[in-house]
């Protein structure tokens, strides 16, 4: 039986492969598999490895770990041999095992969770999370007190995704599931649930997307009006200002694309 097949049969069944489980996690760690993936231009999301992960946190024991006078508790270990994967992590800073950071990458005071992957170069600042089976771009910017969402249950659902060069602004909370495509940029406290309006207003009538950040999208928050019984609300929603324009040194188009939409980050 393949890995898949082991990891399915446990779920169904009830009855634990614990080795093929620890392969899965391992191969997680490593990032020799990811919970989704982009395949022919697509998002594909590889259910049986959030089963896995499930099933992990099902089998595994509770034990003590500690780093100096620093004490934990835990059923998951933290992830080691940082060094020799270049990756960079301030305490307290913080990358459970099952997840992978591709090198090159910075965690400030931060959080990553398992089964969640970060691409290279990309910075998790301080006090932002990265949610569990979360999947990070390159080059990607999470600014500090971001809150990315983790998805686990039911196995099947896409998880959040920022694709490369994204840069999210300070503050932000993308959950459920919500993509946001490669080079976007979120100024700060744009919130993004799989229900959250995000309108287009950069043309003579409103384009109203749901779970998607176009790509290169200048996105800020707002509000718009709706009518209840006792009265008229104003509920948030996200606007799409402007697009970033096409450069060969994205830092430069971004610290523009700063300037030019005068966003707070």
């Amino acid at each position: 039986m393949s890995l898949q097949d082991r990891i399915e049969a446990s779920w169904n069944s009830g009855e634990v492969d614990t080795d093929a489980v620890e392969e899965a996690l391992a191969k997680l760690d490593r990032g020799e598999l990811r919970v989704a993936e982009k395949i022919d231009g697509e998002w594909v999301v590889h259910a049986w490895l959030k089963q896995a992960v499930l099933l992990y946190f099902r089998t595994a024991q509770m034990r003590e770990g500690s780093f100096g006078e620093y004490v934990f508790h835990d059923k998951i270990p933290l992830k080691t041999d940082l060094a020799a994967q270049n990756v960079r992590v301030v305490p307290p800073g913080t990358i459970r095992y099952g997840a992978h950071v591709e090198p090159g990458c910075i965690v400030m005071p931060g959080y990553v969770n398992i089964g969640a992957y970060v691409g290279s170069g990309s910075m998790v600042d301080t006090w932002a999370t990265v949610g569990s089976c979360a999947q990070i771009g390159k080059g990607v910017h999470l600014s500090g007190g971001v809150g990315i969402g983790g998805v686990l249950e039911p196995p099947g659902a896409t998880p959040v995704i920022i694709e490369d060069g994204a840069f999210i602004g300070s503050r932000c909370i993308v959950v459920e599931g919500v993509r946001v495509e490669e080079g976007a940029v979120l100024g700060a406290g744009v919130t993004l649930t799989a229900s959250t309006p995000i309108i287009d207003v950069t043309g003579p009538e409103e384009v109203v997307h749901k779970g998607r950040v176009p790509a290169r999208s200048v996105v800020v928050p707002g509000v718009r009006p709706k009518e209840f019984p006792a009265g008229t609300y104003h509920l948030p929603c996200a606007l799409i200002i402007g697009k970033r324009s096409a450069s060969t040194d994205d830092k430069t188009s971004l610290n523009s694309v700063l300037r030019e939409f005068a966003l707070a980050v």
